[in-house]
């Protein structure tokens, strides 16, 4: 009885500082990453409390080691768009000005009932109510209902311009470049984030 109150209070000790460490997101389970990383620790911590066959230096070990890869991955992923698109995914529109994007649902494996039910949930009961639903990393799905003029799109991510975004939203290069002069903005990789909003008219945070 001895071995196992020590054994979980390590566990739950060490637990909440990983926690704190990976902070908030984690609370969130923002992502399918993240989600697994939760249940990952949890496991490793009932594994060690709970089989005395398990030493705990070696159960400490591997919580402390799981959350220093999380941690570099995540530092990474800062760092690199394609890292954070390869971990987290990056959302997927599946309705599309009212008409449903079966390619979309295909790849992500989401057939209409799931579609319906999730639409359901967001107060639309028929297709022709949606200008744009998104299925985001996390599995939410957004919506956004007619009437509309149009949907805020980002166009400038991390300093970097979404080129397949400005075809969709019928805004060339030139008219970008433009709005960012108009702005004060020289370079790109000088803006942090920026959103072409419904009325056309340019969002900017810079770095």
């Amino acid at each position: 009885m001895l071995d196992t109150a020590i054994r979980t209070l390590l566990g739950f000790v060490l637990l909440l500082a990983l926690t704190r460490l990976l902070g908030k997101k984690q609370l969130s389970q923002l992502t399918i990453f993240t989600y697994i990383t939760g249940i990952a620790l949890g496991n490793m911590a009932g594994e060690m409390v709970m089989h005395a066959d398990v030493p705990i230096p070696n159960g400490l070990m591997a919580m402390t080691l799981w959350c220093a890869l999380v941690v570099i991955v995540e530092f990474v992923s800062l760092k690199s768009a394609k890292v954070r698109v390869l971990m987290d995914g990056e959302p997927t529109i599946v309705i599309k000005k009212g008409q449903i994007v079966e390619k979309a649902l295909q790849k992500q494996r989401l057939n209409l009932d799931d579609l319906s039910m999730q639409l359901r949930l967001h107060d639309v009961f028929s297709i022709l109510e949606v200008e744009y639903a998104i299925l985001e990393p996390n599995g939410a799905l957004t919506v956004m209902k007619k009437p509309a003029e149009g949907m805020p799109s980002e166009v400038i991510v991390d300093g970097r311009i979404v080129e397949k975004n400005l075809p969709e939203l019928g805004y060339t290069r030139q008219e970008l470049d433009d709005a960012l002069r108009g702005q004060g903005v020289a370079d790109v990789k000088a803006v942090l984030y920026a959103e072409l909003q419904a009325d056309r008219s340019l969002y900017i945070q810079k770095r």
